[in-house]
């Protein structure tokens, strides 16, 4: 594998926000989002083999692994990866962005998967087969840059009964978006979906690498 970071910090998105979590960045992504806060995974990272990995998480100590990226499921590897985590008794979050099947991932992994929306510029990216493939234990979220971004949303919920598959979070874009504004949105819309916000921004610099 190539990967571009391993750390621990705490967990800023998801219903897991706020636990301690280690953090397996692999290198590579085949999308180019506009307002992506890793481009620099793109291309940094090293080669390293699944037991050097699962070796280094351990070090750790801590249960939660969440492996990101880039987009992981470029790589092959990442599927052994999962299930040994796994097998050592980690509970494995992995975050995709939605492009790539999903379907050869351990059943024991939480998918935390993207629909990106028009404000990325790749909203046609989306696999939406994945969907059928969904567990409950899953999640799926949407990036928002603002109120376009919201009503494709909350449309593209609808259209494709989300709701009744896994739980939705909607985020809004640190600094374009206003969690405020969004937060009145859901209300007064009444819609069953999660803010997401990206809690590790708040606690540290925005821009800082490793937390």
């Amino acid at each position: 594998m190539r990967i571009c970071e391993i750390f621990a910090s705490i967990q800023g998105e998801s219903t897991y926000a706020g636990l301690p979590c280690v953090f397996v960045r692999l290198t590579g992504c085949n999308l180019r989002c506009a307002f992506c806060d890793t481009t620099y995974a793109y291309d940094e990272g090293d080669d390293m083999n699944v037991d050097s990995a699962v070796d280094a998480v351990g070090k750790f100590g801590i249960n939660l692994v969440e492996i990101t990226g880039g987009e992981p499921l470029l790589q092959s590897c990442v599927k052994e990866l999962t299930s040994r985590l796994l097998d050592r008794g980690c509970k494995v979050l992995i975050e995709t962005n939605g492009s790539v099947d999903i379907d050869a991932i351990d059943k024991r992994a939480v998918i935390i998967m993207d629909v990106k929306t028009p404000g990325s510029g790749m909203q046609d990216s989306v696999r939406t087969t994945n969907f059928a493939l969904l567990k409950t234990t899953d999640e799926l979220k949407f990036v928002l840059s603002g109120r376009t971004d919201y009503e494709w949303a909350v449309d593209f919920v609808k259209r494709y009964s989300l709701l009744d598959k896994c739980t939705i979070l909607f985020s809004p874009v640190y600094g374009v978006l206003a969690p405020a504004d969004l937060s009145r949105w859901l209300v007064a819309d009444r819609l069953s979906v999660r803010l997401n916000l990206q809690l590790h921004k708040y606690i540290f610099d925005p821009h800082q690498r490793g937390v």
